[in-house]
Parts: C-alpha cells; sequence; structure tokens
C-alpha cells in the first residue's frame, strides 16, 4: 500500500522558518518523482518544487524559488521542504505528492494531474 504521511508543518511569523517531512512508503523511490503542493482556503493546488527520485533534479515554482529547497534521503525514503523567509502567502495545507516516472524539468513535475500518489497534508500558518 503506497503511503506519503507529512509531518512538520504549524504556526509560525513571517520571517520565519518551517522544515515539513514527507515519509514514503509501499512503493520503489527511484521510479518516482515527489512533489510538494500547497492548498490554500478558495485557491487551486498549486506545485511547489518537485524532486526526482532517480537523479535528485529538482524544479520550483516562481513563488519559492530562492526561499524553500526541496531535498531527500533515499535510503530513508523521505522528502523534505526546507521552507525560509516565509510569508503569509505562504499559508496553506501542503501535500507530498508521488508521480509515476522520475524525470521532471520546468514544463513537467509541478501539475496536480501529473501525480498518483497522495497524503493527507499539514498545515502551515504564517502569521504577519
Amino acid at each position: 500500500e503506497v503511503q506519503l504521511v507529512e509531518s512538520g508543518g504549524g504556526l509560525v511569523q513571517a520571517g520565519g522558518s518551517l522544515r515539513l517531512s514527507c515519509a514514503a512508503s509501499g512503493f520503489i523511490f527511484e521510479n518516482h518523482a515527489i512533489g510538494w503542493f500547497r492548498q490554500s482556503p478558495g485557491s487551486e493546488r498549486d506545485g511547489v518544487p518537485s524532486i526526482s527520485g532517480d537523479d535528485g533534479t529538482t524544479v520550483y515554482s516562481d513563488s519559492v524559488k530562492g526561499r524553500f529547497t526541496i531535498s531527500s534521503d533515499n535510503a530513508k525514503n523521505m522528502v523534505y521542504l526546507q521552507m525560509n523567509s516565509l510569508k503569509s502567502e505562504d499559508t496553506a495545507v501542503y501535500y507530498c505528492a508521488a508521480m509515476f516516472g522520475p524525470e521532471i524539468s520546468d514544463e513537467y513535475g509541478l501539475k496536480d494531474y501529473e501525480y498518483d500518489y497522495w497524503g493527507q497534508g499539514t498545515q502551515v500558518t504564517v502569521s504577519s
């Protein structure tokens, strides 16, 4: 059974940092790409960054480039999202998702319909 379990969300002041974790199980990590998505009330679910489980290629949305860093530990089947310089507009539920096929690019890997498996999400709230 495929499982993606997010943790690390919470309340933080603007300018602060949080680190989200995603524990993946039930599939071959290296055959997939893992992405972080976020959704705030009334908004669509947007891709934030994603990472290839094969070669570690990453892609970021413009809204978080330079502030967020995605990384993975293939030995532990873990993916992390380090979020720095947080802004109130980063407030959202953050989801971890897995896509079969590890190839990602600037044009592929940040759309929610590309992903096959989803976690339950973790709330991130940034107070201004």
